[in-house]
């Protein structure tokens, strides 16, 4: 008996109390091993539980945001790559929503931090900005760690219906008007018709 409670207090003091710093800590390493989002968030189910793993990742994707709202600005090359990647894929003058940028993080294969740069856009006071990442943060860290053990089990079929349910979420959540400045509108009718 008292081998078990020793065997107990050893691993909860190796690894109870540093495991969770550890995965946390892990979140703000993801970003520079490229690993996604959502295998760091399934593991953190597989290894703490629902309740706890979820919680654990909001933390940690909270850590992310910080990091990125920090230094991105500081990034210059950085940050024209992620205005090119943005302006390609969602539009120059389109901005997303807090929803839409919400449900575009469950998405797989849409980065991480094009989305949060999306949200500094959409929020650059930083107080809303962590506000805005907290309530986009709270989906992919549920949604991940709840069904992270069934999504291997799922078809093709069901994650191309998923896929597609998303992608419908994500137009009926847009910004339904644009704004283009005069000079923008403008200097670029006149590269056209030069070119």
């Amino acid at each position: 008996m008292n081998e078990d409670l020793s065997l107990l207090l050893i691993m909860v003091e190796a690894g109870g109390v540093f495991a969770p710093l550890a995965f946390i800590f892990f979140h703000l390493l993801r970003s520079f091993i490229f690993i996604p989002v959502s295998v760091v968030i399934i593991a953190g189910g597989v290894l703490f539980g629902t309740m706890w793993g979820t919680l654990y990742s909001v933390i940690g994707l909270m850590g992310v945001s910080i990091f990125f709202y920090a230094f991105i600005d500081k990034m210059p090359k950085t940050q024209e790559r992620i205005i090119k990647i943005k302006n390609r894929w969602f539009g120059e003058y389109r901005n997303l929503t807090v929803g839409q940028i919400a449900i575009l993080r469950l998405i797989p294969f849409v980065h991480y931090h094009l989305l949060s740069f999306c949200l500094k856009q959409r929020k650059p006071g930083f107080k809303k900005y962590m506000k805005a990442s907290f309530l986009t943060n709270i989906p992919i860290a549920f949604f991940y760690t709840i069904f992270g053990e069934y999504i291997s089990t799922f078809t093709p079929s069901f994650i191309a219906l998923t896929l597609i349910g998303l992608t419908c979420l994500v137009y009926l959540l847009r910004e339904k008007k644009s704004i283009i400045k005069w000079k923008e509108f403008f200097k670029r009718t006149k590269e056209k018709a030069a070119g």
